[in-house]
């Protein structure tokens, strides 16, 4: 079996998502050889939590998404569907299973850093002391 998902036919290409992380390769060709016979089988491990897998004919692998989307598998209910090629996102997810969900460290990263609001209202009137910077009080040392 071929290990690059990547050069699949995607007519027959299926992708499953919402994997535990011990997701085992054997389960998955149990449970979607029932519907066709498979070429390859690819499971994520860095990171976890999703696989693909190929069947011989795009008839079966329609089928396959059909009857196992939803269904438990490997301790989680599955995300079954067609693959698309394109990176998942948000959207893909509702909102109750993307809140289960923590941020993964990209997202972390892509987002601002939270504003800081100082603690004294801008209208007051402040000291000249509090306006002298640290290095004029450094030079006097």
């Amino acid at each position: 079996m071929s290990s690059r998902h990547r050069e699949w036919d995607p007519a027959c290409k299926v992708y499953i998502g919402n994997l535990k992380t011990n997701a085992s390769k054997n389960e998955l060709e149990d449970t979607f050889s029932k519907y066709g016979p498979l070429r390859n089988i690819w499971v994520a491990r860095n990171p976890p939590g999703f696989a693909f897998v190929e069947f011989e004919d795009s008839r079966d692998a329609e089928d396959a998404v059909r009857g196992l989307d939803g269904t438990r598998c490997c301790g989680s209910r599955m995300i079954v569907e067609m693959s698309n090629g394109k990176t998942r996102t948000r959207e893909k997810y509702g909102r109750e299973e993307f809140r289960r969900r923590s941020p993964s460290y990209r997202d972390r990263q892509r987002s601002p850093p939270p504003k800081r609001y100082r603690s004294y209202s801008r209208s007051r009137s402040r000291s000249p002391v509090y306006r002298r910077s640290r290095s004029t009080s450094r030079e006097r040392r």
